[in-house]
């Protein structure tokens, strides 16, 4: 790209410059180049060991800037052998050069080009192999499965993901090429082995071994072997997508017909683009959809129209793209499950930004680069739109957002004219960082009647409801205007004494303190539920028990810390009361996939101390499913394994973990990797090579994760060179790799 600089100083003129955000296109780095469309080409290896693809990238550009151009630089993972570059069809010379991006690099192939006049198009073709010498969540090779996400950077384009101004979305067709028989997937149409996307997209694609079902017009690539349950969570995952598409459209208006897919995937759940939404594997096999799932398909429909229909790019594209996505989503949810539940997700959302208000920067400078870019941009964008909406109106706003969708593009600086009537209030918002911090002094009693002082310390006025509470329970609520960084007041005019005050007690503005809107301050956090833990991780149970319950009153579903407040109550020995609240957060509608694993933990404790074994197995089991948090998995197994559950185990299972005992003292490195995955638990490996004297493996449960994938729990007596023995326990994972298991994955590593 002409005139690029490196990202270092890059990421420099973005806090350097002030800028207003209509004069902005004047001060910062535009793009040259446009890519108009993708046609990729991708060849799986043949071999199991083969860690690359090949794959010929053709796509268009277009010369977006206003002179003719005679260079283009293009980006690229760091591990692309490039072999050749052809421009309209003719061989083209190119060299090699490295950009820093963050923590990492990307590879630049610089080209000198024909002269490309203004909106004139170029051809592009590049032919390349990409290695990947370890598996991840961004990119991964195995006969059970690939996957590459845009993030991997696995194809060449002129403006990566981390560009200012938005990374190159184009329509992309996809074909790839593999002889293991797995499926593909890909966004779009499938046509004759290919995927084609005519929305706007970044072109990535997944191999593997699916179940797949349609409902209600979605599809969803279920885990392979999904038993009734699964099928039931896919079912629900549907319906639900299905639902969030008309509630999106009755904002946004109707979507395209491009299908929507749900898949299960073991890495990258949460990722989405262009209608298909990966999903954690383990969803399937809880008992109920959690709020972070829910969240992530609402979300991803949404960016359908945001993103994928429509192009959004331009400073501060993260608003819209990120934030109003999130707040059609939270909308949704509050309209599918109710306001208290999606009060309790803007609890989430607000809890989130807080941990980063103090180090963010203006929505409409942050960029990729940040590592706070989606928590700043989802979280403060989504209350931005919310207190739109406030203050003029669903009707208006959308339509005004409709309208400047009409042309196929949307950025902030369009709606940023089209909102002129709250242009302060989206100048103080967008273009400065937060500063805002809301205070409700100590009720003060005057004659009959209570006044509150009240505080804003932003820079522009704000109208918040102050919610009361008398000594008798009364609720009252008032409504207060408050001028920019001055003081205000409210009066209530009762003859009964206020107990409690609260600022803002809808929560629609972005703050930098929380912990400050009721008064008197019971909670001197802005995370409430950190309040608790405090307490919980100190084994000081009894004040994490007042905590807890302190919490509960002001957020009743706060699932998480309810699940502490039993915790702490089993902790004491109150059985009774710990068994009524861990029920509780099972029956929530929407908890989260934590709360369900520790939930079921603490009901299978209270079961085995009541001496009712089966039914504890039967919670251990449900936490093990959830797979919803390490240490809560853990407690689960070990709680297991006290009840001396045998159960009979699969020989081949058996049978593997004989040869790998074997082959871990035999010290040969060839023979270690022919029973591990290839790319896979590399570092494992490599500390078994070589340095161990003893390795004996005793198998205590087989988890069934789906037809082709097990977690194998063991007890581990081990002897490494020059260390003490250890022992402790060890979760595998194991994946059928033709008529073989191969290890896949170590899940947990208890041993000391």
């Amino acid at each position: 790209m002409k005139n690029f600089r490196p990202a270092i100083i890059f990421a420099f003129l973005l806090f350097t410059f002030a800028f207003n955000t209509f004069a902005q296109d004047e001060t910062r780095i535009s793009k040259t180049w446009i890519v108009q469309k993708y046609d990729l080409s991708v060849t799986l290896p043949t071999a199991e060991n083969d860690r690359s693809i090949n794959v010929k990238a053709n796509f268009d550009v277009k010369n977006a800037g206003t002179s003719p151009v005679t260079s283009l630089t293009l980006r690229i993972a760091p591990t692309a052998e490039v072999s050749a570059v052809t421009l309209n069809g003719t061989n083209a010379d190119f060299t090699k050069g490295e950009e820093n991006i963050g923590g990492g690099t990307l590879q630049r192939i610089r080209l000198r080009t024909p002269s490309v006049a203004p909106n004139a198009n170029l051809s592009v073709s590049v032919s390349y192999k990409l290695n990947v010498k370890e598996n991840s969540g961004l990119s991964t090779i195995s006969p059970s499965g690939s996957q590459f996400l845009p993030l991997s950077f696995w194809y060449p384009t002129p403006n990566s993901w981390y560009f200012a101004r938005g990374a190159d979305f184009a329509p992309a067709k996809v074909q790839v090429n593999s002889v293991n028989g797995n499926t593909t997937v890909a966004t779009g149409v499938e046509a004759n082995g290919a995927f084609e996307q005519k929305l706007n997209t970044q072109p990535f694609f997944l191999t593997g071994n699916w179940d797949s079902a349609n409902v209600n017009g979605i599809s969803v690539y279920l885990p392979k072997g999904a038993d009734a349950e699964a099928q039931k969570r896919g079912n629900e995952l549907a319906n639900l997508a299905a639902e969030a598409k008309n509630f999106t459209a009755n904002l946004l208006g109707n979507f395209s017909d491009s299908p929507i897919r749900i898949v299960a995937v073991r890495r990258g759940g949460g990722f989405s683009l262009g209608g298909t939404i990966l999903i954690d594997e383990s969803v399937f096999n809880r008992q109920k959809l959690d709020s972070q799932t829910v969240l992530t398909i609402a979300e991803a429909v949404a960016k359908i129209k945001l993103g994928n229909e429509v192009q959004t790019n331009g400073d501060g594209y993260g608003v819209i793209r990120e934030g109003l996505a999130r707040y059609i989503a939270t909308q949704f949810i509050e309209g599918k499950f109710g306001k208290d539940v999606a009060d309790m997700e803007r609890l989430r959302q607000r809890t989130a930004y807080a941990a980063v208000v103090r180090r963010d920067a203006p929505l409409s400078t942050v960029s990729p680069l940040d590592d706070y870019y989606f928590t700043s941009n989802a979280n403060k964008g989504a209350m931005i739109w919310r207190l739109l909406v406030k203050r003029l109106g669903q009707e208006e706003v959308f339509n005004v957002v409709k309208n400047n969708m009409k042309d196929g593009s949307l950025e902030l600086s369009e709606l940023r004219a089209g909102f002129a009537s709250q242009k302060s209030f989206l100048d103080a918002e967008l273009d400065q960082i937060t500063e805002m911090d809301l205070l409700v002094g100590l009720p003060q009693i005057v004659g009959s009647d209570t006044k509150l002082a009240l505080r804003n310390t932003g820079a522009f006025d704000v109208t918040v409801n102050i919610a009361a509470t008398t000594a008798n329970g009364e609720k009252l609520s008032a409504q207060s205007t408050i001028p920019a960084k001055s003081f205000g007041e409210v009066i209530f005019k009762t003859p009964n004494k206020i107990v409690r005050a609260e600022i803002d007690s809808d929560k629609f503005y972005p703050q930098t303190d929380y912990a400050n809107d009721i008064a008197p301050k019971v909670i001197d956090e802005s995370d409430s539920l950190l309040y608790v833990k405090r307490a919980f991780d100190k084994q000081d149970f009894a004040v994490a028990e007042k905590n807890a319950r302190t919490v509960l009153q002001i957020t009743p579903l706060h699932d998480d810390v309810r699940v502490l407040l039993a915790r702490s109550l089993l902790a004491q020995g109150k059985n009774a009361e710990a068994e009524k609240e861990f029920r509780a957060v099972l029956e929530e509608k929407l908890p989260s996939a934590r709360s369900l694993a520790w939930a079921n933990v603490g009901l299978g404790e209270l079961a085995s101390k009541n001496g009712q074994n089966t039914a504890a197995l039967k919670f251990y089991d449900e936490a093990v499913r959830t797979n919803g948090e390490y240490g809560a998995t853990l407690a689960a197994r070990q709680g297991r394994n006290k009840l001396n559950n045998s159960l009979a185990i699969d020989e081949s299972v058996k049978n593997y973990f004989a040869q790998f005992d074997k082959t871990a003292v035999s010290n040969r490195k060839a023979e270690i990797e022919a029973i591990i995955s290839s790319g896979e638990v590399s570092k494992f490996a490599a500390s078994l090579s070589g340095q161990t004297e003893q390795w004996q493996t005793q198998i205590l449960k087989v988890d069934k994760i789906d037809a082709n994938n097990v977690w194998v729990e063991a007890n581990l007596s081990i002897k490494l060179l020059n260390r003490d023995p250890e022992s402790g326990t060890a979760v595998y994972r194991l994946t059928r790799i033709g008529n073989n298991w191969k290890l896949s994955g170590v899940e947990i590593f208890e041993v000391r």
